[in-house]
């Protein structure tokens, strides 16, 4: 029995502002208003100005998922990182979100935490949605994943990494050749026991990559590759750390160590300091990444800086215009866009 007293109880969705609700304001269609919202570059600055007050004063919010429905398409292009939170990928995911937004869309992210298992998984509930487009870091999938990108309907784009046999579009580098390069940049510095630290994260197959460049540059120079792996799943700084003690306790000291990344060459630098190690005089250390902390360490730590910035923005230009959303290049879209890593040198291979 109903409480006569009580406020008839609202129905979902009365009252809410409409698209409908937007045109009569303006005093224009319903598709005109559309129109600003979907195609902006088809409608005159001034009406665009007075649709933008009447949405931002009615409050208006752009039904997504009907706007989806009808298009069979989304305005957001979903994005799969090992780590949100990892400093190495900050800049891809800002460049990437600040020029999608540029354009009316909107990045969708998700962390594999270098699982292809997780990967497999994002990529499975993202392409439930009809993303725009869909957008994957390195190469190591799933068969089940290998599966979805060759039947998605929609542009399907590979970061941090440059394979230009697979049908992905290719933004990115050898991680092999940032192996190489670190190497012989070492070697050129004078030094020729030169280690180096692979990544605690299980699943890290880029460091594997780098690792690969690293141990075939020193057997090209007459040396041999001297690998270290960390405990699985210990903390960067940890692992780095580990790592340093278990190099410099043996009777045959490495002269330089390269890591996986910053993070663990930062563990490492701290711990030999603790220790008493003179840094590079005893020992230099170089690392991936160009992190934020990588100048501000005492002393500075030389590194290898991947163009972050640049596979973000690249990215979702490569995008925008397979939705012919910005004019193409001259031939047509790139599948490969190749970009380049370099050495940073600071204090910390100095010697």
């Amino acid at each position: 029995m109903s409480d006569e007293s009580s406020p008839p109880r609202k129905r979902r969705g009365a009252g809410r502002v409409t698209l409908n609700t937007v045109a009569r304001h303006v005093g224009v269609s319903a598709i005109t208003v559309s129109r600003y919202f979907n195609q902006p570059g088809q409608v005159s600055p001034e009406l665009r100005e007075r649709i933008a007050a009447a949405v931002e004063a009615l409050g208006y919010v752009p039904n997504q998922v009907a706007g989806g429905l009808a298009s069979a398409r989304s305005k957001v292009v979903a994005m799969v990182v090992p780590n949100i939170s990892g400093p190495i990928f900050a800049n891809t995911i800002q460049g990437f979100s600040d020029t999608l937004s540029q354009h009316g869309l909107q990045p969708l992210l998700a962390s594999s935490y270098f699982s292809p298992e997780q990967e497999e998984s994002a990529v499975r509930a993202f392409l439930g949605w009809s993303p725009a487009a869909l957008v994957l870091t390195s190469r190591f999938h799933t068969p089940a994943t290998e599966r979805m990108i060759a039947q998605a309907d929609m542009p399907v784009i590979e970061t941090w990494d440059y394979q230009p046999e697979r049908a992905p579009i290719q933004i990115g580098f050898s991680h092999h050749q940032v192996g190489v390069t670190a190497t012989r940049y070492l070697h050129d510095k004078g030094y020729r026991r030169i280690a180096f630290v692979l990544n605690s994260m299980a699943g890290d197959l880029s460091a594997l990559e780098r690792c690969q460049g690293y141990s075939d540059t020193v057997q090209a120079l007459g040396l041999a590759p001297w690998v270290f792996t960390p405990q699985t799943g210990l903390a960067p700084f940890e692992a780095g750390k580990q790592a340093m003690h278990a190099l410099m306790s043996g009777p045959q000291r490495p002269d330089a160590i390269f890591f996986a990344n910053d993070n663990l060459a930062a563990g490492g630098l701290l711990a030999g300091q603790r220790a008493g190690l003179r840094i590079p005089e005893d020992c230099a250390v170089m690392g991936f990444g160009d992190y934020a902390f990588a100048e501000m360490l005492l002393p500075s730590l030389s590194t290898i800086k991947p163009p972050a910035l640049e596979i973000g923005v690249l990215a979702a230009q490569r995008v925008l215009q397979s939705l012919e959303m910005l004019p193409l290049d001259e031939d047509g879209i790139r599948h490969l866009n190749r970009l380049d890593c370099r050495v940073i040198e600071r204090e910390s291979t100095q010697g």
